[in-house]
Order: structure tokens, then sequence, then C-alpha cells
């Protein structure tokens, strides 16, 4: 292996010639590592004349790839749409959700079960991200115990750079480990997205399907205690808008177990969203957060969402509510008000999302609000209103409504300034109230 620090010795762009805004040609010709390559294979012994045998053998090589490419046949129209996503092997609800005789596990336990099971089962099962190894096991504690039951080669820190983080899942899937790796908030995100974005999402539809970079990525979210704007932030939308990555969003521990699993056995990257306000249930209203942990079985596929609560169909005035996260909360503590009127979808799963169980919904209920922490403008809660709209057009009593966060650029540190700023049960009651009066 050669590693080489190479400036750039041409053009940067065809259209303009080199010597025209630049000044340091000179300069860099004599940082030239492929000079120095030569010069070094000479000293190690090397003549000249095998020096050329293999200049000679590399470039006829490479003139042959050419003239091979320029003969291939285009590609049909209907190419274009291949190889988008690898193909699951987890289509379906498998194992126990509720073992009988099991007590009530908080959620951040249920995903430490879960990467503990797995990493059992599967030697090629890695853990790693910021100050998760050792005793402390991740700020959250969500990685307790795992340093010391599965060692440092397969539980390990690394350094604060989340670039190298989400970037070396791609080299850890080509060479069959399987990484499950953790970014510490979802504000840290950003110096990833390059690695997420131009490498790790395209990697199965830019290799015709040879290459799918298997990684699950976990990321608690939210606002939760006066985190302030560094470690509040939602940024759900961004990730969906990224073409090649399934991302999940899990309201309870039982369906963070389950599509944990899910995760890792999909040959796509997958996006953890955890929402580290529901970690513990200590936030009044989010006991329903904490549930009896799944068996080691229990799997649950990719976009399918689930009915938190059903409204009574003997009534004709009733709402239809969408939510993920700290939002089915909201919305069930603000439909208590609204008895037998509410009925609640939670989707667990952004990408894919369940859309046959959204539009059925609305088009039982002919109204419906759409809940998200983010701000709302612009937002993958606003592109879900989108699509109801389109779908259920005819069905609609009353539009679609989406109710988030206030349109600022950040979550305040102040208590105050936080809880004025975020969604609460009254402000979605307020909602459902005005969408009911339709």
């Amino acid at each position: 292996m050669v590693h080489a620090r190479v400036p750039l010795l041409n053009h940067h762009t065809s259209g303009v010639r080199k010597e025209w805004y630049r000044g340091d040609l000179e300069e860099a010709a004599k940082r030239d590592p492929f000079p120095r390559l030569k010069n070094q294979l000479l000293i190690a012994g090397f003549t000249p004349d095998k020096i050329k045998q293999i200049e000679d053998k590399e470039y006829a090589r490479v003139q042959a790839d050419y003239d091979k490419a320029l003969k291939a046949e285009d590609p049909k129209p209907e190419d274009l749409f291949n190889f988008d996503y690898a193909p699951t092997p987890v289509t379906e609800e498998k194992g126990v959700r509720e073992p009988a005789g099991k007590d009530k596990t908080v959620m951040v336990d249920c995903a430490l079960f879960a990467i503990q099971e797995l990493m059992e089962k599967h030697p090629e099962c890695l853990f790693y991200g910021q100050d998760v190894g050792g005793r402390l096991g991740g700020v959250f504690r969500e990685a307790a115990t795992l340093a010391q039951k599965f060692g440092d080669d397969r539980v390990f820190n690394t350094p604060i750079q989340e670039a190298f983080i989400i970037g070396s899942t791609v080299g850890m899937a080509a060479t069959g480990c399987k990484p499950i790796v953790e970014i510490q908030f979802a504000d840290y995100i950003w110096p990833g997205l390059n690695q997420l974005f131009t490498e790790l999402s395209r990697s199965y539809y830019l290799s015709n399907g040879k290459c799918p970079a298997s990684a699950v990525i976990r990321v608690p979210i939210g606002a939760y205690g006066s985190g302030g704007p560094y470690h509040s932030s939602s940024v759900e939308s961004v990730l969906t808008n990224i073409r090649g990555v399934k991302i999940a969003y899990p309201s309870t521990g039982a369906d963070l177990k389950g599509l944990l699993k899910a995760a890792y056995y999909d040959p796509n990257p997958v996006v953890m969203l955890e929402h580290k306000g529901l970690y513990w249930s200590k936030i009044k209203g989010t006991e329903e957060a904490k549930t009896v942990e799944p068996d080691a079985d229990y799997i649950i596929p990719f976009g399918k969402g689930r009915i938190v609560q059903q409204a009574d169909e003997t009534k004709t005035n009733t709402l239809s509510v969408i939510a993920y996260g700290m939002g089915v909360y909201w919305a069930k503590n603000a439909a208590k008000n609204f008895p037998g009127q509410i009925e609640i979808i939670d989707l667990r799963t952004l990408v894919p999302l369940d859309t046959e169980l959204i539009f059925a919904s609305v088009k039982r209920h002919n109204r419906c609000l759409v809940i998200t922490e983010e701000p709302v403008n612009n937002t993958f809660a606003q592109s879900i209103a989108s699509r109801i709209q389109q779908n259920c057009f005819e069905d609609l009593d009353a539009p679609v409504t989406v109710i988030g966060a206030e349109n600022l650029p950040a979550v305040p540190l102040n208590s105050v300034l936080e809880f004025t700023m975020l969604p609460n049960a009254d402000k979605v009651g307020a909602a459902m109230k005005t969408l009911l009066a339709y």
C-alpha cells in the first residue's frame, strides 16, 4: 500500500487551463509523489526496465478497460430505478412482543439488551462511538456493561469526529463487519453528513448493487431537560432527504428493540433516532414508553406503523393524528379531553413510510393532525401533510394541519423559553379542538 500526499497537479476543470489561474504549479510539481515513488523503487533494487514494464502493463490495462467501456451498451431507461435499496430479509413482525411474567423496562435498557443479544449472536457485530467504551457506556449509559462483556476490540471509543464515525462504517461493512455506531447528540451529526450523503447512502446504488453498506447509526435526538441549542435539535427533515438511507424513530422500548434488530439485519444503512426524553420515562405523560422487554427473537419490519389509540366508530366527529417520537405522547395526553374522538398513528419509521396506514386512518376520520418536534416550515411533517392532501383530498372535511415547534434557529437553554418554543399536550389539544370544530 502506498500512502501519498498528492497536490493538485493538473486542471481543476477541463474548461479552463491551469496556467490561467494557478501560480503554484512549479512548487506543486516538486511535491509530486510519483517521481519520488519511482526513485524509492530504484533505491529498493528495482531496475529502470522493470519499472517501465510495470508502467506499460498498467497503461495497457487502463486502455483496455477504457475501450471496453466505450463498447458497452447504454443502460435502458428502466435501469434508472434499479438498486435504490437492497432487499431486506425482515418483512414481517416476529417473536414475542410482551413475554409473560416480565416487569416493564425503560426504553434505554431495551436498546442495550438488543445490542447485547446481537453481539452475543454475531461476532462480526461491533459497537463504537464517543465515550461508549469502558465503564461509562455512553453519556446516557445506553452501552453500559458492553465493553466489559465483549472487550475493547468490539466495543470502543472514537475521537470526537463524527465524519470518521459515520465514514468508517463503509469500510467496516465492505470487509464483512456489521457496525453499530453512535452519534452522541443529533446536533453533532452535521460533520458526518458528508460521509452519510456522499458515501454511505449511495454505495449500493452507485455500485449497481455490488456493495451494500450495512450500518446502524444511533442518534439520541430531541429536547430534554434544558439541553440548550447544542443538545436539543430535531434533524429528521434533513435526514429524510438523503435517499438510500432508512430512518426509524420509535416511541417505546419494545419498538426500539424490534427496530434495532431489523436495522442490524437490513443490508442498507439505517439511522435510529431515539428521543432522549423517552429513555427513562421521567417526563410526565411518557410512562408508556416503558414497556415489557420483547424476547430475543422479536423484530419489526421497517415501514409498518401502529395504531396507538383507536377512535370510537360510532362517533361521527373524529380525528386522525399522525405522530412519532415524543409527539405520540403529546397526542395521547391531549386526546384525554376528547374521549372516543381521536385515533393516533405512531409511524415508528420515517423511511420507509407506512402511507397505507396513514391514508386509511385519514379516510376513516376525514380530519388529520400531523405532529412534529421540529419547527414546522419546510419539514418532513409538512411533506406528510402534502401526501395526505394529494391522496385523500375527497375525504377531507378540514385542511390537514401540522403542529410543531416555533420557527426559530435553535432551542433555548432557558427552561421557560424552551417550553414556549416546543409543542406540548395543551398546544396539541388546541389544534385538535380547532379541527374537530369543522
